[in-house]
């Protein structure tokens, strides 16, 4: 079943791969063999997956590694890792930056005392014990104020957003679904 997944994302992915590996690599017989050595490794460690609904955001992964391993054996001196590397860190910058904010947004939106918990925790650095005091509320109150928060804010964040994680479960992409 995972190999028939597989055969379809070489179909459905291949394109997209290649031009992001291009864009980083800029000998076309390389991408090539970057491209076939990122689906070469994704069929022998396929069974490290664990949901196969994360399989593109996991080929990508695997991609990136590739490219970055690749000028690592070669130990090639040039200006295409750094590149990679300033460009990888400015779009995830970007990304983490615009996820945030929207994050921030939602938090906002949250009834008052879960909005409050998150702020106090998560923005302002307080731990729940601390927060717990500046409320004047118990520590278990204040754990419980903050997982309830934290729990409304996802099921706020999946219902705007489409989230896409990495085998990690770190959130690597995310689109804003049409309502």
């Amino acid at each position: 079943m995972m190999m028939a997944s597989l055969d379809l994302a070489w179909e459905e992915y291949g394109p997209a791969l290649k031009n992001f590996i291009r864009r980083r690599v800029s000998d076309e017989a390389l991408v090539e063999d970057i491209l076939q050595d990122v689906f070469v490794k994704a069929q022998s460690r396929l069974d490290s997956l664990r949901d196969k609904a994360k399989l593109k955001p996991w080929i990508y992964q695997n991609c990136r590694h590739t490219i970055i391993d690749h000028y690592r054996r070669k130990k090639i001196v040039t200006e295409q890792p750094d590149t990679l590397f300033v460009e990888t860190q400015i779009e995830e910058e970007r990304f983490r930056d615009d996820l945030n904010s929207c994050v921030r947004k939602l938090t906002e939106n949250l009834p008052a005392k879960f909005g409050q918990a998150l702020f106090l925790t998560a923005y302002d650095g307080l731990t729940q014990k601390e927060m717990s005091e500046h409320l004047g509320i118990s520590v278990s109150g204040a754990k419980s104020r903050v997982q309830r928060a934290r729990e409304r804010l996802k099921s706020e964040l999946l219902d705007c957003c489409n989230l896409e994680f990495d085998t990690f479960g770190k959130i690597i992409d995310y689109t804003p679904k049409e309502r």
